[in-house]
């Protein structure tokens, strides 16, 4: 580009980072946000800033809200009894987008990996047995995909928990996929025939 455009180059490179897009979709993004800065560019770049000071990790489940503790953990209604153990928040918001599953959750932060030095330290595995102690739960589900290093943490977790019922999720959920790029049915099928490890 010519000079007088270092703002907008930034911007071009910073949207290529987010997933999906490359430099050109990024120019495209770009230019239409600019084509409709009062309409998207400036009310976006608004709530990007109000994300960015008040978003936080929820103390108890790892999700991400703006208070301490997540809606999901406050709510009254959801199952005390069941957590629904998942790799990632985009996970979560797969599970509760299906809108069947009416428990808790526990967000790890990853899956074990020995190829990446990735313990069960490193993940909110320790927090995940804490609660389950603390909050007197019957039954953790673990929907963790279905991929080497997800396996390999769902079989961990469920030795290091004898005395609860742990159930994984079963048909619909392919080798190797992972739960944010499942459709709604497929979660809903996956969660109902979960079987007991």
């Amino acid at each position: 580009m010519t000079n007088g455009t270092e703002d907008l180059d930034n911007l071009i490179a910073l949207m290529a980072k987010l997933p999906g897009l490359g430099p050109r979709s990024a120019r495209r993004a770009v230019l239409h946000l600019i084509k409709k800065r009062s309409l998207v560019l400036i009310p976006l770049a608004e709530a990007m800033h109000r994300v960015g000071s008040t978003v936080r990790e929820c103390l108890n489940c790892g999700n991400v809200c703006t208070a301490d503790i997540c809606d999901i953990c406050q709510s009254e209604k959801r199952a005390i009894g069941q957590i629904a153990v998942v790799e990632d928040v985009a996970d979560l918001w797969a599970m509760e987008r299906a809108n069947v599953f009416k428990g808790r959750y526990h967000v790890l932060g990853g899956t074990l990996s020995a190829l990446d030095a990735v313990g069960p330290d490193e993940l909110r595995i320790p927090q995940l047995l804490d609660r389950v102690k603390a909050e007197n739960v019957t039954e953790v589900i673990l929907a963790l995909g279905a991929t080497i290093d997800g396996q390999t943490t769902a079989h961990y977790i469920a030795d290091q928990l004898p005395d609860v019922s742990v159930t994984s999720l079963a048909q619909g959920v392919p080798v190797g996929g992972e739960l944010d790029y499942l459709d709604d049915g497929t979660i809903t099928a996956a969660l109902n025939a979960r079987k007991a490890l």
